[in-house]
This record gives C-alpha cells, sequence and structure tokens, in this order.
C-alpha cells in the first residue's frame, strides 16, 4: 500500500470512541487542544496524515487531538440535488478516527445558522471560543464559513492574530493522484472496490437492515441476506468478496450488487452470503465490508450453471476474506 509516512494501527486496535453532537457539551478535557475541521467522508489516506500530524501537535501543546466533522455534509442543506451519497456514517467515521488515535470527534449538528457565519465567526465561535484551540491542522484545500469564503490563506490570518499555530498537511498521491473522498467514490462507483480500498485506511464499510427476498440462495444452498434502507455509497454492479458482521463478529462474504438477471429479475439489490453462518438476520442490521471484486454479473442458463458459479465465487470470497485485512 503506497502509504509512506502514514501509520495506520493493526488490525484490530480496540479504540474508545469519544463521540459529541453537541458544542455546548465540550468540556475541559475536550479544549486548549489541536484541532482539525473538516468532513473527513470515508476517513482515507489524506486524512490519516493530518490524524498524525494532528497527534503531534496535540502532544505538543499538552492538550488533545480534536476533529471537528459535521452531520450532515454542508452540501446536503445548500445544494441537495448536488449532494453526492456519503461514505460513512457518523459512528462508523468516528470509530475509525478513534482507531487513528484522535482523542475527541464533535460531530456538528449542521444547520442554517452554521452555514451564515462568515469565517471570522466561524473562528472566534467554534475555534476561539467553544474548543479554545491552540494549534489547527488542515488541508490545503479546507474551506469554511459562509459561502466557503474562508479559505486556508483566512485562516493563516485569523489563527495568527489569536496566536494559534497552522499546519497544512499536503495531500497523499497515490498512482499519480491524490487521494480524496470524490476519488474514492468515483472508484467504487465503478466497481473498483480494489483500488478504492488501497486510498483507505480500512475497507469499505457499508450497512444496512436485512430484508425478505425471494429465497432462492437458500433453495440452492446459499443463503443470502438482502440489505435495504443502505445509507452510504453502494458499490457498482459485481459479485465482491468480503466480510459481514454480525453480532461483534466477522464472516467471510460473497457480496452480489446489482440485479439477478438468471430469474429475469431487474431490481438492484445488495445480498449478502455470510460464509459458514447459519442463523437468522431478518429484521437486523448488517455491516458488510467491501475486499475485492470477483466478477461482473451476467445471466445462467439455469439454476444449476448459477449454483457452479456461486461454489467457485464462494472459495474464491473466502480466500480473499483469509488474506486481506
Amino acid at each position: 500500500m503506497p502509504s509512506a509516512g502514514i501509520f495506520l494501527p493493526p488490525l484490530p486496535r480496540p479504540a474508545l470512541v469519544r463521540l459529541l453532537r453537541d458544542l455546548a457539551a465540550v468540556s475541559d478535557d475536550v479544549r486548549t487542544g489541536a484541532v482539525a475541521i473538516g468532513n473527513f467522508d470515508g476517513v482515507h489516506l489524506g486524512h490519516a496524515r493530518i490524524v498524525e500530524r494532528l497527534i503531534a501537535r496535540a502532544r505538543e501543546v499538552g492538550g488533545p487531538a480534536v476533529v471537528l466533522t459535521f452531520d450532515p455534509h454542508p452540501v446536503r442543506l445548500l445544494r441537495p440535488a448536488e449532494a453526492p451519497p456519503p461514505l460513512t456514517w457518523t459512528d462508523r467515521k468516528a470509530a475509525l478516527l478513534a482507531e487513528l488515535g484522535v482523542d475527541w470527534i464533535i460531530a456538528y449538528p449542521t444547520d442554517e445558522q452554521l452555514l451564515n457565519l462568515t469565517p471570522a465567526e466561524f473562528f472566534e465561535r467554534i475555534v476561539r471560543r467553544a474548543l479554545d484551540a491552540r494549534a489547527l491542522v488542515e488541508g490545503p484545500n479546507f474551506f469554511f464559513g459562509r459561502g466557503r469564503s474562508g479559505t486556508i490563506e483566512v485562516l493563516r490570518t485569523l489563527a495568527a492574530a489569536a496566536d494559534i499555530s497552522l499546519d497544512v498537511v499536503e495531500p497523499v498521491v497515490v498512482d499519480g493522484e491524490f487521494v480524496s473522498s470524490s476519488r474514492v467514490r468515483k472508484l467504487l462507483s465503478e466497481g473498483r472496490v480494489d483500488e478504492a480500498r488501497r486510498m483507505l485506511t480500512r475497507p469499505y464499510r457499508l450497512r444496512g437492515m436485512v430484508t425478505h427476498g425471494a429465497g432462492r440462495g437458500a433453495k440452492i444452498g446459499f443463503p443470502t441476506a438482502n440489505l435495504a434502507a443502505i445509507d452510504t455509497l453502494l458499490p457498482g454492479v459485481g459479485v465482491y468478496a468480503g466480510r459481514a458482521w454480525i453480532d461483534g463478529q466477522s464472516w467471510p462474504a460473497a457480496i452480489n450488487v446489482g440485479p439477478n438477471p438468471t430469474f429475469g429479475e431487474q431490481a438492484l439489490k445488495l445480498e449478502v452470503h455470510a460464509i459458514g453462518f447459519a442463523g437468522q438476520l431478518y429484521g437486523q442490521p448488517l455491516e458488510v465490508d467491501f475486499l475485492s471484486r470477483l466478477r461482473d454479473i451476467h445471466p445462467f442458463e439455469n439454476a444449476e450453471a448459477l449454483k457452479a458459479q456461486l461454489v467457485r465465487d464462494v472459495a474464491e470470497a473466502r480466500r480473499a476474506a483469509d488474506s486481506r485485512n
């Protein structure tokens, strides 16, 4: 993985997730530290580099390492029709940041009042008064305040006047391009989960509720959990190797995203076969990691031909889950 100079903890690493959803709940334990502000969607290698510098600055100033993020993403209020599907839900984002070593994560509830703050007002109310920050760490493309009018240079001026240090961390480059949430989102949308995984701190994960399906998988020996109410980006159509998380335990999984053309179904579905699991999942939440793409979806002559392919898919999915983080 091309992440030289970025510390990623081994898997698994228990981490204490300290997530706040209200600035009024900020105590002295959260103040007088180093702060990074941003969406941190997906928690990719670029975010990991920012966090690494954030922790170093927090140690220097003798305070906590704090990430201030937003829930929902501001663009969902400003331009909802243009809002991209998120890569992480808030609790997942907080867990990934805590795993990297962040002490506190604040998921600021985005509202019109926040979006109407000028850069100077945002800096005074949040950075100085609420958090009493002693150090700031950001990427070069950071914007804040009404209409995204606060650039990194505006922040530099405000921070200098307040005697707060500012570190601007350069992006991470993978395969000649900057790592970004939009780049990860594009790769996932195209089904290129293998490439996206190289840019994330952990494999891409989504969640949903298990609902009843047609039950055909169980009839041919491959019961599947059909997921609905998915609130993050769905990867492109295809068959994938992954992991299913059930009651905190990981199971190798073969994942189908798309229709079932063998049986004349064209509806887009997400079906998960948790390899080796025997139990009832209906009505329960399920989280799924995507590790690698196995193949395209295409119709088979009959159920027996499909079953033969599923045997191969399951064997390959098991190998992938056993060999990759």
